[in-house]
Order: C-alpha cells, then sequence, then structure tokens
C-alpha cells in the first residue's frame, strides 16, 4: 500500500483520473477506473468518482503491492545518443518560468520514445534537476518550433503558469515575433499574407504543407528590415508576426511569394541553398523566433524579450 499526500499546488485541482495516469503511466485507464470502482484507489479513506478534483493535504491510498505500483510506473527509454549536451543559453529565469535561445538543430520535444537524441525539454530538465517537479508535473513547453528554427523558446515552471500561459497562446494574446532571411524581395516593403494552408498527411518528406483553399485560416504580418545585395543576388531580412500557429506557416507563406528562406530544405531554392552550404555554411533555415511579447502569469505586467541571433545568421547579414 502507497499513501500519496497532496502538497504542491502543481498536483492539486486536477482530476483524480488525469492525476492517476500521470502517477502511474504504465497503467491502462480501463484499470484505473477499476481500481476506483473497487476501492483499491481511495481518497481520504473512501472511494471517489474519476472525476473528483483533488485538492491540497488530500491523501490517497493506493492497495497495490510495491511491485505493482513500481510495473505501473515503468516506462522503457531508449538511452540517448548525444554524449556531449549542448550548453542551454538562458535568457530569462524567475520562479515561474524559462526562456530560452534554443539553437537549431534541436527539437524541443521528444518525437517519440524510440527516439535518441536528446531534446531541448529534456535538457530544461537536467539542467533544473527535481526542483520544480511535483508528483505530476515537470516543467514544461509552453510552445513549439521547428528543429532548424533558433530562437525564444518559453517554458512553464509550474502547472498554473502553464494553464495561464497557454490560455493567452489560444487567445492569441501571446506576439511571437520572427526575423528571417530569404531569397530576393517581396512585392511590398511591408504587408499582409492571409492564405490558409493544408497539412497533407501522405506527404513523405518534411514539405508537408501547401496553401490550398480547403486548408485553415493562416496569416502572417511582415515588413522589410533591409534588403541585401550580394553577387550571387538579392535578399532581404524580414520580421515576420503570425496571428495563427499553422505548421511551417511562416517558411510556407514566404515561398508561395517567390521568397523562399534561405537554406529552407523543404520549401526553398535548392540551387541557391546548394552554393550557400559550399560558400557560407549555411546548413538550415534562417528563421529565428526574435521575440515574445506576453503578461506575466503572476505580476500581471507586460513581459517581453529578445533572443540574439545565432552565428550563421549574424555571419550571412555583416559579409
Amino acid at each position: 500500500m502507497q499513501k500519496i499526500i497532496i502538497q504542491n499546488h502543481s498536483d492539486a485541482d486536477q482530476r483524480l483520473d488525469k492525476f492517476l495516469k500521470k502517477f502511474l503511466p504504465n497503467a491502462p485507464l480501463g484499470a484505473i477506473y477499476k481500481m476506483l470502482r473497487t476501492g483499491k484507489i481511495k481518497v481520504n479513506d473512501k472511494k471517489k468518482e474519476q472525476t473528483y478534483r483533488l485538492a491540497e493535504n488530500d491523501e490517497i491510498f493506493i492497495f497495490l503491492t510495491d511491485e505493482e505500483i513500481q510495473n505501473f510506473q515503468k516506462i522503457s527509454e531508449t538511452p540517448k545518443k548525444n554524449i556531449t549536451k549542448p550548453r542551454l543559453e538562458i535568457l530569462y529565469q524567475d520562479d515561474d518560468l524559462l526562456v530560452i535561445n534554443k539553437p537549431a538543430g534541436l527539437n524541443v520535444h521528444p518525437g517519440d520514445h524510440k527516439s535518441t537524441e536528446i531534446s531541448l525539454i529534456e535538457l530544461v530538465h537536467d539542467l533544473l534537476g527535481k526542483k520544480y517537479n511535483s508528483l505530476t508535473f515537470k516543467p514544461s513547453l509552453v510552445h513549439r518550433i521547428d528543429r532548424d528554427t533558433s530562437g525564444c523558446i518559453l517554458i512553464a515552471l509550474k502547472k498554473n503558469v502553464l494553464e495561464n500561459l497557454l490560455t493567452q497562446l489560444q487567445n492569441h494574446s501571446i506576439e511571437k515575433i520572427y526575423h528571417t532571411i530569404v531569397i530576393g524581395k517581396m512585392p511590398k516593403p511591408r504587408g499582409t499574407i492571409d492564405q490558409k494552408l493544408l497539412r497533407k498527411e501522405s506527404a513523405r518528406d518534411e514539405a508537408k504543407v501547401i496553401v490550398s483553399d480547403e486548408g485553415q485560416r493562416a496569416v502572417t504580418h511582415y515588413s522589410t528590415i533591409r534588403e541585401i545585395s550580394r553577387s550571387e543576388g538579392i535578399f532581404s531580412l524580414l520580421e515576420c508576426r503570425i496571428e495563427t500557429g499553422r505548421t511551417h506557416q511562416i517558411r510556407v507563406h514566404l515561398s508561395y511569394y517567390n521568397c523562399p528562406i534561405l537554406g529552407d530544405k523543404a520549401y526553398g531554392d535548392k540551387k541557391m541553398n546548394s552554393y550557400q552550404s559550399r560558400n557560407n555554411r549555411i546548413s538550415r533555415q534562417l528563421l529565428h523566433a526574435y521575440s515574445l511579447t506576453f503578461i506575466h502569469p503572476t505580476t500581471k505586467k507586460k513581459f517581453s524579450i529578445t533572443a540574439p541571433y545565432w552565428p550563421d545568421m549574424k555571419h550571412f547579414l555583416e559579409q
């Protein structure tokens, strides 16, 4: 038998079945429901419905053997192949949230349990240890960016902070600004791209999103920061603000207007990408999550932060 006392606010105020599924991740939901019905799991010495919302100081009793509990908690993981872990560039940290300047070439989240590459959120867990962990919560991503996109990533260190920031994200009240270098120049110095995007489920490569009237609405506002004239052609440094957060939105929208992002392997110019790879070591799309602006969940004040460019993008602009 195991007794659990709900002492952390990150574990409280959630449904009992949701808590148990996180605490016993290998247990089928059907088994959890049966244990609740038969009294193998009780709260405050009483049977409770699966929809019961936990409160701080609640006592959960699990009438299983230690071996049974361990089996329900066991998750098989594939060893990570990255022996040397990249150092995280922390832009800001307080007791509620963390902002990282993500390098290109790093997934923000594990793809699946078979993945052998370490992800950004795993590096964050490794960095922070168990300081912010509760029984069912670990520091969590508020949003995502592509593997080969660099820049600002926001991480919540508490469950109530995560819920607040996700609400802001869903209400489109978190402003996300991107900087990118494109091939050519846009039809106008500033404008709005309002084109629906459709995800092709049958796509076998990364180019899985197309502009289509059958897709979901996607809105990208852009402005030209400066034009760059080089011997191999004209490029533009753009600032993009997205109203919606569709997969590959900026990349597809700019490619649709014949100004693909430099280095974009899926939607870009293969000939120019090859030239820049050979001559300037550009090995990824030059798209950078430049800034985030939102209301801090605790202080209730407007919070803005920017991420400096990584060397590949900075070098191209300084040449």
